[in-house]
């Protein structure tokens, strides 16, 4: 006989409820919406590390000379 596994139902990233066929991985229309504000308005943004002034200009020269910058 063979065992099946259970594996545990999606749940919705919004609110935690299981998820509808119709609006997945989402349990509704409402928490879908929700995503898409969160996407439009930046919420969702990877904040960046402000450089040095001047960090650029190095980066570029040493690519122009042939230098690999790290990354």
């Amino acid at each position: 006989m063979s065992a099946r596994i259970k594996r545990p139902k999606p749940s919705c990233p919004i609110c935690g409820k299981a998820q509808d066929a119709r609006y997945r991985p989402f349990c509704s229309k409402r928490c879908a919406n929700i995503d898409l504000n969160r996407w439009l308005t930046g919420g969702y943004a990877i904040p960046a590390a402000e450089e040095e002034p001047g960090e650029e200009e190095k980066r570029e020269e040493g690519a122009a000379n042939g230098d690999e910058a790290g990354g």
